[in-house]
């Protein structure tokens, strides 16, 4: 992979209970069923013996073909040049609105139009369970195959002859055809009349929910499709957000920083839900409100960092005898950051309840049985001031009092004051208010009076990207001089060769070879922040290159604005998204890019 830009070739289609990858040749890459943190059935993204396949190919090796989405929806259209002739394959998961409820069915659809010449194709559908350890029986039925031995009924239902599909035989495309993959329940429909009715009710769905969007008038293209990719990403059946669908996409080549990300990390809630509400989608908070509030009453101690899309604690690492995108190892599945201890979550939590009280439009719970959450949250800001954390960066073997963390304490402990000034609890009141004091305090503590930054932790010189949010959360007055000498700071020691910025330059691992794509958001944000408009506008131009052909971003990136770590990245799509935001609030009149 050396010398060449690197560059995820992938799009994803879901409806909100799976995600499935689909690169520019129709093979679905990725595919975990029933849920986002289940084992792959489609896994070739991370091995190709093992992995499966489910692929719509050309007969003859020679072809072209371009990928794009159906515009404003989550519907992917690969169209395809070959010596024969042309055709299209259009995926999408089903969803849309019927009997007072959402219909997301475990079932993947796929259809393949002709659209000139007689080309061959060549249809393969083979999954897999557990991993890859498991290769299923395969039974025929009149329009079906079964694959017998996985964890539920997984069926293909097609109007293709099915021999053509067991016996890996092209044939010549001369009609429109159609495949439906199902996990549990499988269709019992007529196969055509289904799957374009269930296309048409997607598109009109997936259109609807982007025309009820709230964007502003810069990047608007690129705010719809961060906006569906954010969409994709929640767990509909109880309400969590993940940071990403897959495991394992390494952060850089050969380093070994391989990670499960298929899991709803608490710190993401003030950035995830501050998203969906600058884009003006309550039904998704108000969703993300009850995951969060589910988890917290049936905590009596800690927090953890990280939970599962159903509220359960994520088991820690273990790895995978499986080959590994491009042969990188180790593979993992779980997270060990629920081994560790993070203590800025409960001031991310509180902030995000703060809009159940100062925004009219949410109607989520009510004083009474939220009051006890808010004290309770306080509490653990009380008991957790001085203790040393891991830290937004989930230090694996270095624990300190993280300047990002007492700055989640101050700002959790102001959102509580506003709550209890708006309940009228004077005691309340009297508690955030010292609590953010001290936590101030504590802040202070981190200032390099000679550099004039804030440095990463108590008794520390490192910088970190993170204390770009001493700006945006207005820690820092943004329009101060102390503002603007902190940022600079930041820039000249964070700066990459490219202009982005590293989210730290060293730790227990060595240097990093990639940056962390949301830091430059981040940037942007702050640069907006400080009155730099032009400046903020020209980063977000720049980072509109740092995605794929379908406007997907990463989590990581190279000097070679090249995509690296897991894909797409729901921290760099909200970090868009904010910053994206805070730019317009911040220009005096539209300035369209």
């Amino acid at each position: 992979m050396k010398g060449k830009r690197h560059i995820y070739p992938m799009g994803i289609i879901g409806n909100c209970s799976f995600i499935a990858y689909i690169d520019t040749s129709t093979n679905i890459k990725w595919l975990c069923l029933p849920r986002f943190d289940s084992s792959f059935i489609f896994g070739s993204l991370l091995d190709e013996k093992k992995g499966g396949e489910f692929s719509i190919l050309p007969a003859e090796g020679n072809f072209t073909s371009t990928q794009s989405y159906i515009k404003n929806t989550n519907i992917l259209l690969t169209e395809f040049e070959c010596t024969g002739g042309k055709y299209t394959v259009t995926d999408f998961a089903p969803r849309f609105y019927q009997y007072d409820r959402y219909f997301r069915p475990l079932m993947l659809i796929r259809k393949i139009r002709l659209v000139s010449g007689n080309p061959q194709i060549r249809v393969r559908c083979h999954p897999v369970g557990d991993y890859g350890k498991i290769q299923p029986h395969t039974v025929l039925g009149s329009n079906h195959i079964r694959y017998l031995n996985l964890d539920s009924q997984v069926r293909l239902s097609t109007d293709i002859p099915l021999n053509y599909i067991l016996d890996d035989k092209s044939f010549v495309l001369t009609d429109t055809h159609y495949l439906v993959f199902t996990y549990g329940e499988p269709l019992e429909e007529s196969i055509r009349l289904t799957a374009e009715n269930f296309l048409d009710r997607t598109r009109a769905y997936w259109q609807n929910w982007v025309k009820t969007t709230s964007i502003p008038d810069i990047f608007q293209e690129q705010m719809i499709r961060s906006a569906l990719v954010l969409k994709l990403h929640q767990f509909e059946d109880s309400g969590g957000i993940i940071a990403s669908g897959t495991t394992s996409l390494p952060e850089a080549d050969g380093q070994g920083r391989n990670w499960d990300y298929r899991y709803c990390w608490m710190r993401d809630t003030y950035y995830t839900l501050n998203g969906f509400n600058n884009i003006g989608h309550f039904e998704e908070v108000e969703k993300y409100f009850h995951y969060i509030y589910n988890i917290i009453s049936q905590t009596d101690g800690r927090i953890n960092p990280v939970y599962t899309v159903t509220g359960e604690k994520v088991n820690p690492v273990t790895e995978l005898e499986i080959s590994g995108y491009h042969g990188n190892h180790p593979v993992r599945i779980g997270n060990d950051a629920v081994l560790q201890i993070q203590n800025d979550v409960y001031g991310q939590v509180l902030i995000s309840l703060l809009p159940l009280f100062v925004d009219k439009r949410l109607n989520f719970l009510d004083a009474a049985r939220t009051i006890s959450l808010v004290n309770w949250l306080i509490e653990r800001i009380e008991s957790t001031l001085d203790e040393p954390d891991s830290g937004i960066w989930e230090f694996g073997h270095l624990k300190q009092l993280h300047c990002y963390t007492m700055l989640f304490h101050w700002a959790g402990s102001r959102a509580a004051y506003k709550i209890g000034k708006i309940l009228q609890d004077e005691q309340l009141k009297i508690k955030a208010r010292y609590l953010a004091g001290e936590a101030s305090s504590r802040i202070e503590k981190c200032y390099d009076p000679v550099r004039k930054v804030y440095t990463q932790a108590v008794g520390t010189d490192h910088l970190d990207a993170s204390q770009l949010q001493m700006i945006t959360m207005n820690y820092l007055d943004p329009a101060s001089e102390n503002a603007r000498l902190h940022l600079k700071a930041l820039e000249d020691t964070l700066k990459t060769p490219d202009g982005l910025l590293y989210r730290y330059i060293q730790d227990e691992k060595g240097k990093p070879e990639t940056s962390f794509l949301v830091c430059a958001f981040w940037h942007a944000e702050a640069l907006a922040c400080t009155g730099q408009l032009e400046k903020a506008c020209q980063l977000i131009t720049q980072l509109l290159s740092y995605s794929n052909h379908l406007g997907l971003y990463s989590e990581d990136t190279d000097f070679d604005a090249g995509q690296w770590g897991n894909f797409p990245q729901t921290y760099s799509h909200v970090g868009f998204i904010n910053a994206v935001y805070r730019i317009s609030i911040k220009l005096d009149k539209p300035i369209f890019y």
